[in-house]
């Protein structure tokens, strides 16, 4: 069965940035070969639709049958406010857990970003996992496109 990875905002801009473009094109490349299945969440497509021309493109031009929509639903705001009032994250930081909900809600394999600050940090992952296991889900695996360069090759 395929992994399913859940892919936030920063990742589609990542693409175009000369810091993050050596991990996330590679990335992009092995989803529209279908080695993944992308979860694409409404509050990913409300972030791109902000975005530049570039982004949005590369946004159409993914398979869809690589990929599975979710929705934002009442269960995910109460899993991410939890992630605030136990102080994982400031209250700034909803949209960043609204992503980390809906991928743990939805049983995402991966959660991928490049926001050290708010998502990939250890510190945080543990948090958002704590909460999550107090509150009867699995715990989710964070990372970066970096983690995805070879993962899954048969060496």
């Amino acid at each position: 069965m395929k992994q399913r990875l859940y892919i936030d905002t920063s990742v589609f801009g990542g693409f175009f940035d000369e810091e993050f473009a050596e991990f996330t094109k590679p990335l992009f490349e092995r989803l529209q070969k279908g080695e993944f299945k992308l979860l694409f969440s409404t509050v990913t497509q409300e972030e791109l639709a902000l975005a530049p021309d570039q982004v949005k493109k590369l946004v159409e031009n993914i398979k869809i049958e690589n990929t599975e929509f979710i929705e934002a639903n009442e269960e995910a705001v109460e899993l991410a406010t939890q992630y605030i009032l136990e102080k994982v994250v400031g209250q700034t930081s909803l949209p960043d857990c609204l992503h980390i909900a809906l991928a743990t809600i939805n049983r995402a394999d991966f959660l991928i970003s490049w926001n050290f600050k708010q998502i990939v940090n250890v510190q945080r992952i543990r948090g958002y996992n704590a909460i999550n296991i107090k509150n009867g889900y699995k715990q989710i695996e964070i990372r970066s496109p970096r983690d995805f360069m070879t993962y899954g090759d048969n060496d």
